[in-house]
């Protein structure tokens, strides 16, 4: 009985699952988003393959919102692999927590229309060791290039198509697939002593090429040949896009306009109200999303799996449109929900799964160092950390390769720094950007990878100590 009902389950068509979930609702208000997961992923070490793998899997969230005297209350129970038995248990359970909860205070009316996206009757798609057909043998190439060289190359490749389909109580039938790759890859010396990292998000790994990742590698273990110890302090830094946008994404992370709006955040305006409006950077910095981003394209409605600072259940369905977070410098928008929004009296601004800045300039990282009379160019970050958040002063690690740069030239590796610095800070003293480019951040890979970024010139970035990480 067990293997006929999840041979049924699995046969079943997500909008199918929604559907169903729905008629079994009895809540006065009923979202219910079903996520069918699929990834594919290689792994290596000493330039050699070691593991591939395909997984499968679904999870299923029901928000339940119930209506009282007081107000609205919602309750959200999620679960994964949940079979045609457990289907009306956890509607059941999300209603029990709805009728258990005090008034939601981010209630809102659930959003409405009759709208249904194309393929949403289809069956999700799906991704497979196919998605590697072109760059499996490219890899194995730059094992062999790598191994000539004197190199160990280590990484992994992952590949995931997420199909999110959304369905509510007030009409909506909604669907987003999201494709989302990721490329890591480290060379390193025989002795292990040096390691240089590289990093790609791709949608199908079709614009990959590990053979020229090998070799930007290969020049970057030359460089760390000469070994310079440097003392913490100050230090006109390149940083590269990949860096730029670990510190982005952390801003964007605080920007929430309610937190902003009670003085609790960097973007909070001193005496009340929030600091929409200000000039955060002298360059004519451009800070956005947009869901239809080219290469960086997301779900452009929002799709929330619980309510928090700067999102809501209640928005489900809610149409995203490109959003600027900064125009030419200026801030311009804080994240905001409906409830949030109408708290600030800030437009409504939902986060979105992309970030870009636009800083104006073609000039590439190498250009930038070309044109260096005696700074640090990084790798990446890592071990990010919040220090203080009414600074948004954050902390963390300089990893896989820092050098030192004079007159135009890399004359070797120095040691890695923790540093200490805020992103906002940091844009205000930005000197030059340099050309926006697609790019992965390495610190925060796993949770937000659609990011493209220019370098950034800083004349002065805070070194606060000496690192022994490599």
């Amino acid at each position: 009985m067990t293997s006929r009902t999840n041979r049924t389950n699995r046969t079943n068509k997500p909008h199918e699952i929604v559907e169903r979930a729905l008629e079994l609702s009895t809540a006065d208000g009923c979202v219910v988003i079903a996520d069918e997961h699929s990834t594919a992923n290689l792994r290596w070490a000493g330039n050699a393959l070691t593991t591939n793998g395909v997984t499968r899997g679904r999870t299923l969230t029901v928000v339940a919102t119930v209506d009282g005297k007081e107000g609205t209350a919602s309750g959200v129970v999620s679960r994964s692999a949940v079979t045609a038995a457990e289907l009306e248990p956890l509607v059941r359970a999300a209603e029990h927590a709805a009728r258990g909860a005090a008034p939601a205070e981010d209630a809102q009316p659930l959003v409405a229309g009759a709208e249904e996206s194309a393929g949403f009757r289809d069956s999700p798609a799906e991704t497979s060791s196919a998605v590697f057909a072109d760059f499996a043998p490219a890899l194995g190439e730059a094992f062999a290039t790598a191994r000539a060289g004197g190199r160990e190359l280590y990484g992994f490749a992952n590949h995931e198509l997420v199909s999110s389909y959304l369905g509510t109580s007030t009409g909506l039938r909604l669907r987003h697939d999201q494709p989302n790759g990721t490329l890591e890859l480290n060379a390193k010396s025989p002795d292990r002593t040096k390691s240089a990292w590289a990093g790609r998000a791709t949608r199908d790994f079709e614009d990959v090429d590990p053979g020229a990742l090998d070799a930007e590698l290969a020049k970057r273990l030359g460089w760390a040949q000469r070994r310079i110890d440097l003392p913490a302090g100050r230090y006109e830094t390149i940083l590269p896009p990949t860096a730029v946008a670990d510190l982005l994404i952390y801003q964007l992370w605080s920007a929430s306009a309610r937190d902003a709006a009670e003085g609790r955040t960097v973007f909070s305006r001193p005496g009340g109200g929030t600091r929409v409006g200000d000039r955060l950077a002298e360059l004519p910095l451009t800070l956005r999303s947009d869901p239809d981003e080219p290469g960086l394209e997301s779900a452009p409605f929002v799709l929330a799996h619980a309510s928090g600072g700067d999102s809501s259940v209640f928005d489900n369905g809610l149409p995203l449109t490109a959003t600027e977070w900064m125009r030419a410098g200026e801030l311009s928008h804080l994240t905001s929900t409906r409830h949030s929004a109408a708290l600030t009296g800030l437009p409504v601004a939902p986060a979105i799964d992309n970030l870009v800045l636009d800083g104006g300039t073609d000039r590439s990282l190498d250009e930038m160092a070309a044109s260096t009379e005696r700074g640090l160019l990084l790798t990446c970050l890592w071990y990010i950390r919040e220090v203080d958040p009414a600074t948004l002063l954050l902390t963390g690690l300089t990893r896989d390769g820092v050098y030192l740069v004079e007159n135009g030239e890399v004359v070797g590796e120095v040691n890695n720094f923790r540093f200490n610095e805020s992103p906002v800070d940091l844009l205000s003293r930005a000197a030059e950007a340099g050309r926006t480019e697609k790019t992965l951040p390495r610190e925060w890979g796993d949770w937000f990878t659609r990011a493209a970024m220019p370098a950034l010139r800083i004349p002065d970035f805070n070194m606060s100590s000496v690192s022994q990480g490599v």
